[in-house]
C-alpha cells in the first residue's frame, strides 16, 4: 500500500468535501473510516494502524486549519461511539462515555485520533453538519437531518468506496412557504 498516495488522495477528498459541504469554523465533521477496506480487505478484517494514521492525520490537520471539529466514528464493537476532543464535547454538551479505542475495538481511525487529539474523549452520539465515509461505515446516524449525499472527486481511497454527506435545514410550511 502506497501511504503517500493515500495521504495525497485523502487531502484532495477532504478539501473537496469541506468546500462543497458548506461546513464552517466551529462546526462538527464526522469521519467513518475502515482501514481494512482501504487496505483492500473486508471491513474489520484487515485493520491497519499505518493507514489509520495516514488518513486521520491529513483530515485532522486540514480541518484544524479551518477551526472545524473532527469526530471519528468507532466500530460496532464499541457501539459506534465517537472520539472527539474534550473542547468539542463540552461545546456541544455531549455526554462522555468510558472506552479507550483499540485496533479491533474502535478501529485504526480512532486509535490514530486518540494519539493526535488534545484531550480525546468518547461520546455515544453526535449531530455533525457534514461527514466523510471511507469504506461504507454508515455515518448517516451521526449527521443532522436533512442529509444530502456528496460524491467526492475521488470515489475510492485504496480499495475503499468513498462517499460523503452534507446537511441542510428542513423545509417546512407547505405551499405558502418561501425558502432561500
Amino acid at each position: 500500500m502506497d501511504l503517500q498516495k493515500i495521504k495525497d488522495d485523502t487531502k484532495i477528498i477532504i478539501e473537496d468535501i469541506i468546500d462543497r459541504s458548506g461546513i464552517k469554523a466551529g462546526q462538527l465533521f464526522v469521519l467513518g473510516l475502515s482501514s481494512s477496506e482501504v487496505n483492500g480487505g473486508l471491513i474489520g478484517k484487515a485493520s491497519s494502524a499505518e493507514i489509520g494514521e495516514a488518513v486521520v492525520g491529513v483530515i485532522y490537520e486540514t480541518l484544524k486549519k479551518r477551526d472545524i471539529y473532527l469526530a471519528v466514528q468507532g466500530c460496532e464493537h464499541i457501539n459506534r461511539a465517537l472520539l472527539l476532543e474534550r473542547e468539542a464535547a463540552k461545546k456541544f454538551a455531549y455526554e462522555e462515555v468510558s472506552v479507550i479505542p483499540q485496533l479491533h475495538a474502535g478501529g485504526a481511525g480512532q486509535v490514530a485520533a486518540y494519539k493526535l487529539f488534545n484531550e480525546p474523549v468518547e461520546v455515544e452520539q453526535i449531530t455533525a453538519v457534514a461527514g466523510l465515509d471511507i469504506g461504507d461505515t454508515a455515518i448517516g446516524q451521526h449527521v443532522k437531518h436533512v442529509q444530502i449525499p456528496l460524491r467526492p472527486l475521488i470515489h475510492e481511497l485504496g480499495g475503499a468506496h468513498v462517499t460523503a454527506l452534507k446537511s441542510r435545514p428542513k423545509l417546512i410550511g407547505g405551499e405558502r412557504a418561501v425558502y432561500k
